[in-house]
């Protein structure tokens, strides 16, 4: 898996920084995208780079299509080839549903959705000509059951729509080597929330305790794996037991 490259959206924060950080190790070349963290993104790259790994960062808004198009033009001009792509991306608005503005509505599938779709029609391509891909997207632990949604019912359609897209890509790439699964988290404690919230909420996770951005590498190298390579279409929780 050496020499390969990825691309990693929400790349500088959370979870996308994780990935990028654990698969510069194993000697992957990194790009992280990220919309307006530049501080974050420059600390990535110094970490990175202090490690002997290889990442460029570069600032995108994959909301936009005409964002995503360039990112992935810069990337093959600078890389030449994308072998996965790890879409983190993914703002969370909680708001009840009947306050909730139309354009606030319109930006969670702008952000959650959207850019999905954008970006694997863009690298796909390339993948299907080398007969090797990955495709990772994430959705949330219980949006497998299409529950109700009173506070966060446009972000909770789109990761709907996530795992929906996620099974379509499996089935129209699947005979080209490629394979495309989600990962479902349930609450991972990336240093923004108060503690009296995540006392909350801990109160409902199995595991008694919030996850943690790194849980979620082991889970990500596995599917870029050869190991993987039968694994398509997935949908794996990483939850605590939360929302099963």
């Amino acid at each position: 898996m050496e020499n390969r490259v990825s691309l990693v959206t929400g790349g500088v924060h959370g979870i996308g920084r994780a990935a990028a950080v654990a698969l510069a190790a194993r000697k992957w070349r990194v790009v992280a995208a990220y919309r307006s963290s530049d501080q974050e993104a420059s600390g990535l790259q110094e970490e990175i780079s202090a490690s002997g790994g290889e990442c460029l960062t570069l600032r995108a808004d994959v909301s936009d299509p005409a964002a995503s198009e360039q990112l992935v033009t810069r990337v093959l001009s600078g890389f030449g080839r994308i072998d996965a792509l790890i879409n983190c991306a993914g703002p969370y608005r909680r708001i009840p549903l009947l306050e909730e503005s139309v354009d606030g509505w319109r930006s969670m599938f702008d952000s959650n959705l959207h850019p999905v779709f954008y970006l694997s029609r863009l690298v796909a391509p390339g993948m299907i000509e080398r007969g090797w891909g990955r495709i990772i997207n994430f959705s949330m632990a219980n949006a497998d059951q299409n529950l109700g949604q009173a506070f966060i019912t446009a972000h909770y359609i789109a990761k709907v729509g996530v795992l929906v897209l996620t099974r379509s890509l499996a089935k129209a790439l699947g005979k080209y080597g490629i394979t495309a699964n989600a990962i479902s988290p349930g609450f991972i404690d990336t240093g923004s929330l108060p503690l009296e919230e995540i006392a909350g909420m801990v109160k409902n996770i199995p595991a008694g305790h919030m996850g943690a951005p790194a849980d979620a590498v082991p889970l990500i190298q596995f599917l870029l794996s050869e190991e993987a390579a039968y694994i398509n279409g997935a949908n794996i929780h990483l939850s605590g037991g939360w929302g099963v």
